[in-house]
């Protein structure tokens, strides 16, 4: 019974400050969508794959320990990507203003498992700049590998291109309208019941239980007013 009780009381609550949740929730949602299409910069994400092949030798054939080797390889090539031998180089070629560690926190350097194919992804506020950086890389370090591993088994597969097409990859405004929704509804019920917790005054007969100890022997139900009869007392003259 308590328990249908708590349940109830909990539906009372949010019915009582409905309008307080929901000014709660729409206030979360707009300032939202306001940081997400007016305040946050748009970031642009373009990619560029490299093949890691076996080295140009007479022999046409591939054998599988070719493979391995190379693949075992790729991690080696994933840090040497994104060392600063290799950004320092873009960086001065671009003539960026940031430093290599900035640089790599824009690339991303993956690939797919068993795979020959390093796929290098960059992120910037300018796409076209982005293109730029991508590329630039794979260049660079198609060149200088040559040279730091003395191998020649990387070829550029499929460089980065711009196109006007190309959408940001953030912010994703829906995405955080709808988790601003989400928590401006728990803000709402949250103040909701701290107000709720907060008013301390007699609602029913359970809070004058609660607070005077004592069982209620009855009750006065309230009377409508257009149930209410009036009755005219007539004056007595007063005799002269």
């Amino acid at each position: 019974m308590e328990e249908t009780i708590s349940l109830q009381d909990i539906f009372k609550t949010v019915k009582k400050r409905l309008g307080l949740i929901a000014l709660t929730t729409i206030l979360a949602i707009t300032i939202a969508g306001i940081v997400s299409f007016l305040i946050l910069t748009p970031i642009y994400q373009v990619s560029s794959q490299i093949l890691v092949n076996q080295e140009n030798t007479e022999t046409a054939t591939v054998s599988n320990q070719d493979i391995q080797a190379n693949l075992q390889l790729i991690n080696t090539y994933s840090v040497i990507i994104k060392s600063p031998a290799i950004l320092n180089q873009v960086i001065e070629q671009l003539d960026l203003e940031i430093n290599a560690a900035q640089l790599s926190d824009q690339i991303t350097v993956a690939t797919a498992q068993n795979s020959q194919v390093v796929n290098l992804t960059v992120q910037d506020s300018d796409p076209a700049l982005a293109v730029e950086i991508a590329n630039t890389i794979t260049e660079v370090f198609e060149e200088d590998i040559r040279e730091i591993m003395n191998v020649n088994n990387v070829t550029i597969l499929t460089p980065a291109v711009f196109t006007d097409e190309l959408s940001p990859v953030e912010p994703n405004p829906l995405l955080n309208m709808a988790i601003a929704g989400v928590i401006g509804l728990m803000i709402g019920v949250g103040i909701a019941f701290l107000l709720e917790y907060l008013d301390t005054s007699l609602k029913n007969e359970q809070d004058i239980e609660d607070v005077l100890n004592l069982p209620v022997l009855g009750l006065i139900s309230p009377i409508p007013d257009k149930e209410m009869v009036t009755v005219d007392v007539p004056t007595r003259r007063r005799r002269g």
